[in-house]
């Protein structure tokens, strides 16, 4: 099993990222071939909303490192997307990302989307300094809604909340928590 990890935050040794490291750290351990990508680190340009990844078979048009990530998908069973929260949402990294997923993810209402299209795996996981985990909670489901609509299988949606006072890495509970996410992606058992 291949688990891709991408890291949606403009820092690169934050708490997403370590979070995002300690999930795939858990499915390794579990026997799964990990890989991450720390957005920081890739160009990826907006969307352009030309169509041109519509229009015959030769995908997105634009040429930036995001043709990595497509290619790394196709060949993934299962994704991880971290964002820190930022104005009650995704970050704008993720965001960009989320928009270029257009070229080879149409949603059920797109007259673009195909029948068959396999469902990958996806957990979904927020940073956020506020403690309360639900307080975006309309904006998580709307994102996971938004991700099935692309056809993802989404496993969970992990809030990871309070990192305004103390990081992520210091927090004692997270280390098996995120371990234990990551192992649950390999070996299917997800909490009802």
């Amino acid at each position: 099993m291949k688990i891709i990890g991408f890291i949606a935050s403009p820092r690169k040794e934050g708490n997403t990222a370590w979070v995002i490291n300690k999930i795939l750290e858990g499915a390794k351990e579990q026997g799964a071939e990990t890989q991450s990508w720390c957005f920081s680190d890739l160009d990826i340009k907006p969307c352009r909303s030309c169509y041109g990844c519509k229009q015959g078979d030769q995908g997105c048009i634009i040429s930036d490192d995001m043709q990595k990530l497509y290619d790394a998908i196709e060949h993934a069973d299962a994704l991880v997307l971290g964002s820190p929260v930022y104005m009650g949402q995704m970050s704008a990294q993720a965001k960009i990302f989320t928009d270029r997923l257009f070229a080879q993810f149409s949603p059920r209402f797109s007259p673009y989307f195909k029948e068959n299209a396999a469902k990958k795996k996806l957990i979904l996981v927020f940073t956020q300094g506020n403690p309360d985990p639900g307080l975006f909670q309309l904006y998580f489901d709307y994102t996971k809604n938004m991700f099935q609509l692309l056809e993802f299988d989404v496993k969970e949606v992990q809030v990871v909340a309070g990192m305004r006072n103390e990081p992520a890495h210091e927090r004692k509970d997270l280390h098996t928590v995120m371990r234990d996410i990551g192992s649950s992606l390999v070996s299917e058992r997800f909490p009802e």
